[in-house]
């Protein structure tokens, strides 16, 4: 599809085109200058000007052009995109929720409390800590708030001073360094061994004193579980550090392990990956975060709790960290989030984590002989791969195949993921793929190995049937620039 068939929306407009009449205001008119001041007023914005049936066009087509879960299989790896169950839209659009306002009195808002309150103690028990908080509004807010927490602790047993340093395990998500350096910490990293866990003789070396904890996450993003975790936490505490766990990847245990008892002393849920709630595009989240006892007077405030028969929202925490989000966070990712689980119950819960495994899995078996595992075990909730032998005997590399993946109608995986992983193709299709639409995404991933072996340039050039073709993407990093500037003559 050329660019000429979808010109934006400003080329759309002509001057004084209108899609609606705006109602009359009954309230006398007075210039802006008089009202904010000659130097608050800037020349008018050019904004488009278009009827209404090019609005709804242009807007009809955008959704087009976009590819999310709602299309097809969005197996990106290290991310959990899971399918958003339309039910929690419904019960998250009931005008007892989505018209409560933040400031109005407890006593009037007792359902919306109950339902936090409930939230809180179910994430707690999933996760196998005693408490927990929903105010962080990302994953990589709530792992700052545990470091920050972690921080606190230290300091109040007289060992800020000497506590500086956080490990984190070369196949880390990129936010855990970036999170403990914005608490304040060096990062000391500790190695992989040859089965994909954390190297147990590498850990003991880098223990110390100046250690305040390790962030580790498990299910690791090698796609595996850490068969060593009790033992690594066990080191660590022993060492005085605590230990925080990275729950991007909890997706592989709900209802079947828990954090808590493999000896993590806090961690962070992403409601909008685990809990089915929305996810990216910058929009709001949740990352709530679960803790042990110990950490749980450094919650940030307010905290939901109850009294008597009463729902209250507590300020009076002196050892708090502090505030993070305004008002309570995100509210309908919580009531959206409480009615997944509830949709499941106790019993079924599980079959989400068990069935994403399979899935996963099945994909690991099915591609094994053209993209073997870079750690050749059975996977949890995502599959790493990679395409190092294609690449020896083609020279295709796995980003091309990923573009090419794109005219096979599927959105690409998560390329070069972890690091030490050579052409990764970390693959995660989620509990809710059948059998079905995983042979077609496995079958054109093999297509695309038996068209590097043939036709290269093929691969290499690709995506042939996308709406662009390839980007220069070391450009875009480079010179970033996104701002549409109107021609001379775009709106006459």
């Amino acid at each position: 599809m050329s660019h000429a068939d979808y010109p934006l929306i400003f080329e759309r407009g002509r001057r004084g085109r209108i899609g609606c009449n705006p109602p009359v205001s009954d309230i006398p008119r007075l210039p802006l200058e008089d009202l904010l001041g000659t130097n608050a007023v800037r020349e008018p914005a050019v904004l488009p000007e278009v009827d209404e049936l090019d609005l709804v066009r242009h807007f009809t087509n955008l959704s087009r052009r976009s590819y999310g879960i709602d299309n097809g299989l969005y197996p990106l790896g290290s991310c959990t995109m899971k399918y958003n169950p339309r039910v929690n839209e419904v019960t998250a659009s009931l005008p007892g929720f989505a018209r409560i306002h933040p400031l109005q009195p407890q006593q009037t808002a007792q359902g919306c409390l109950e339902l936090l309150h409930d939230l809180q103690m179910y994430l707690a028990e999933i996760a196998g800590f005693d408490t927990a908080t929903l105010q962080p509004a990302a994953g990589a807010a709530g792992e700052h708030l545990c470091l920050m927490m972690i921080k606190r602790y230290h300091e109040e047993r007289g060992e800020g001073e000497t506590r500086k340093v956080m490990l984190v395990p070369d196949t880390a998500h990129g936010t855990n360094p970036a999170s403990a350096a914005r608490t304040g910490y060096s990062v000391r990293h500790v190695a992989t061994d040859a089965e994909g866990n954390t190297n147990l003789a590498e850990l003991r070396a880098a223990l110390d004193d100046s250690v305040a904890g390790m962030m580790l996450t498990n299910p690791n993003t090698l796609g595996l579980f850490e068969r060593t975790i009790s033992e690594a936490c066990d080191m660590v505490h022993k060492a005085g550090g605590l230990v925080f766990c990275d729950g991007a990847n909890m997706n592989a245990l709900v209802g079947v392990a828990r954090p808590g008892d493999m000896g993590f002393d806090c961690m962070h849920l992403n409601l909008h990956k685990t809990f089915s709630t929305p996810h990216g595009g910058g929009g709001p989240g949740c990352g709530a975060i679960a803790t042990q006892r110990n950490l749980e007077p450094f919650l940030p405030a307010p905290v939901v709790v109850k009294r008597g028969n009463e729902y209250v929202l507590d300020h009076d925490r002196p050892r708090s960290v502090g505030r993070v989000h305004s008002f309570y966070g995100n509210f309908l990712l919580a009531v959206r989030a409480l009615t997944y689980i509830l949709a499941y119950g106790h019993d079924r819960l599980a079959d989400v984590a068990k069935h994403a495994v399979l899935n996963a899995n099945y994909v690991r078996a099915k591609l094994r002989d053209v993209y073997p595992a870079a750690y050749d075990r059975v996977c949890m909730h995502e599959c790493v791969l990679t395409g190092d032998p294609v690449k020896e005997r083609t020279g295709v590399r796995v980003l091309d195949i990923s573009k090419r993946l794109i005219d096979y109608g599927f959105h690409p995986m998560t390329n070069y993921f972890p690091l030490i992983v050579h052409e990764a193709m970390m693959i995660e299709p989620t509990e809710t793929e059948n059998k079905e639409t995983l042979d077609r995404f496995c079958d054109a991933l093999r297509s695309i190995a038996e068209e590097a072996e043939k036709d290269p340039e093929l691969v290499q050039s690709a995506p042939h049937h996308a709406v662009v073709g390839r980007l220069d993407e070391v450009l875009a990093v480079k010179q970033l620039n996104v701002r549409w500037k109107p021609a001379s003559d775009s709106t006459e």
